[in-house]
Parts: C-alpha cells; structure tokens; sequence
C-alpha cells in the first residue's frame, strides 16, 4: 500500500467495521440498511450516507476489498486527490442512479427493490472497473481450451463478477456504479470539476490521516522463487538479479535525462531484457552475450502505452529495452 493512503484507509476502516458489526454489535445493523423506500417515504437522508459506506455482508466485505487493494495503481499513478474526486463523484452520481433503476424497475416489472439494496460502498467499487478496463493494458498469461486465454486482469473481473452476482439486487447498485464511472470517466457535462474534491480539503486531510495510512517505502529486496526444482529456482535467482539490475540502470538513466535532458539511448546503457548469459555449470565459465539487430516495437504496444499518458519517445524507448515485453517495459515507466 506504498504512495496508497486512501486505499489503506478504505480497505481497513470500512472493514473493520463490518466485522464489529457482523460479530459484536449485530443489534446495530439496523442504523446501516440501505433502504431507499426510507429515504424516500421518511426523509432518512443520513441512510444515503451510512448505507453506502458500510458494508452488511461479510463476502460483499471481502470482494470490495481485494477490489480496492486491486485498484490501488490508480491512486498511485494520478494521486490521492484526483483519485478520492473519482470516488466521491462516482458515489454521489450512483445514488442518483439507484433511485432511477428502482423507480424504473418497479414501474415496469412491479417490484419494490428499495429495502433490498445491498450496503456498501459497492458503486465505487464497480465504477473502477471503467478506469481498469479503458486504462490498463491486457497482456496475456497463459492460454486455456484454445482460443481462451488467461490475462493479467483475469482475476480481477472474476472478483467482480463474484460481487455481481452476490445478492439478488446488486446488480441495481453494479450498473448505477458502471454508469457513474462512464460519466465521470469521459468528464460529461464536467462531472469532473464539479463533483470533486477541494484542495483545502485535501490538504487537512494530508496532514490530519496520511500520518496514519501511510505505509513506508518496500526495500528492493524482494522473496526469491521456490520452483519445484533447483534449476528452476536458480533460473528464477537469474530472472530476479536481471530484473533489479535493469530497474537500477533505468532509474539512474532517468535521473541523467532529467539532469541533462535529452532521450534515453536504452540499447547502450544495457542490452534487452530477455539476452541473458548462458551459464555452464560444469566449469563455471560464462559465454559472452550476442548483439541482437534493432528490434521492431509493436505499434499496438505503443499506442497502449499513450493511453496511459506516456510519451511516444518513452514508450518507443522502454519497449525496445524491454524485447517487446508491455509489462516490463510498464514496470519501467511507472517507476520514473
């Protein structure tokens, strides 16, 4: 939860409670129903509140976290402001869209969902899924039954997919939340300038709770693979020492750049990624590495990259020091 306050504190707070509530205070659940038919009959504005923070269900409780630590990337790349604005916007749009679903599905099918809406803060969660699918690039991992393949965002929409289809009327508060983030994601109507947080605000809560959520910086050591045998733990050791190195002389050449200026000329501080030492075990010698031609970078790759915000000059450039590799060569952006 480096550089990740916000998503500590939501992932901590929130959660505890549930379990206070589940374990200990279960005569206390009552004052956390999200019950719209209240808020609508008797004016219970403070429901909108307590209802859609607090989540009742304690597998609702566990999905929406590993969500929230899944979505972290997106305060660390735009910032706890920008990030809480996104939340809040896509909160408030949400509740809007909950009293239009429930008023629309009990004029046409007759059914009164408004006391059956889960609690939670659960449209939030479903509106970054806009963010995550426009946003992060989908590399694949693996390949199953043919032409079905695994993903690094495989899992991600298996979690919510398994919180869609918790609750008989969750998906009310799912298609609200997706909606919500559509709009405050393509900034409709200026969503985003309205509804967002201010800085006075941020700045107290900086002061008032980073001190709490914040999370010191992970050393650069990292758990060494346990392959099944020892070649493979010794390849996983190569694969480990090359990474760090690589990620060392990028972030040294990044320093050079911003004190110098000019691009990065990646080939010469380093040869690709994937041009690694054969190493003889028998006597101990290693064998030179080979120069490899220029590589070609995919212009697929380059154009996910700039939809990240990323230059073209530094896309072209991490691409072609990484062989081509989108994840490492996003590792490498990231890191500057």
């Amino acid at each position: 939860m480096y550089k990740a306050p916000l998503s500590k504190s939501l992932l901590l707070v929130p959660s505890a409670l549930s379990l206070l509530l589940a374990l200990l205070l279960p005569h206390c659940q009552r004052f956390f129903v999200y019950d719209l038919q209240a808020v609508k009959d008797e004016f219970q504005i403070w429901r909108l509140i307590c209802g859609r923070i607090i989540c009742l269900d304690l597998k609702d409780t566990f999905c929406s976290s590993l969500l929230i630590y899944n979505f972290r990337i997106f305060e660390r790349r735009y910032g706890s402001r920008k990030f809480a604005s996104f939340l809040l916007g896509s909160w408030v749009l949400s509740a809007v869209g909950d009293f239009i679903l429930v008023e629309a599905v009990q004029y046409s099918f007759g059914i009164t969902a408004a006391r059956n809406l889960p609690s939670g803060f659960l449209a939030p969660v479903f509106a970054l899924f806009v963010p995550f699918y426009c946003s992060i690039p989908r590399v694949q991992v693996a390949h199953i039954l043919g032409p079905l393949s695994i993903t690094n965002k495989t899992l991600i929409y298996i979690l919510g997919l398994q919180l869609f289809t918790s609750g008989s009327y969750i998906w009310i508060v799912a298609i609200s939340g997706l909606v919500s983030g559509i709009c405050y994601n393509s900034q409709v109507l200026q969503m985003h300038e309205v509804l967002c947080v201010p800085s006075w605000m941020a700045k107290f809560c900086s002061w008032a709770l980073e001190p709490i959520f914040s999370s010191s910086e992970p050393t650069t050591e990292a758990r060494i693979g346990m392959g099944a045998t020892v070649d493979i733990q010794r390849q996983q050791r190569m694969e480990l020492l090359d990474r760090q190195l690589t990620l060392a002389q990028f972030a040294h050449s990044r320093r050079q750049r911003q004190q110098q200026g000019g691009m990065i000329n990646w080939n010469r501080l380093f040869p690709p990624l994937r041009q690694r030492r054969n190493v003889n075990y028998q006597d101990g010698r290693r064998s030179e590495p080979q120069a490899s031609p220029p590589l070609e970078v995919s212009e697929e790759q380059v154009a996910r990259l700039m939809e990240m915000g990323f230059s073209r000059g530094d896309a072209l450039e991490a691409l072609r020091a990484s062989n081509n590799d989108l994840n490492v060569a996003t590792n490498f952006l990231l890191q500057q």
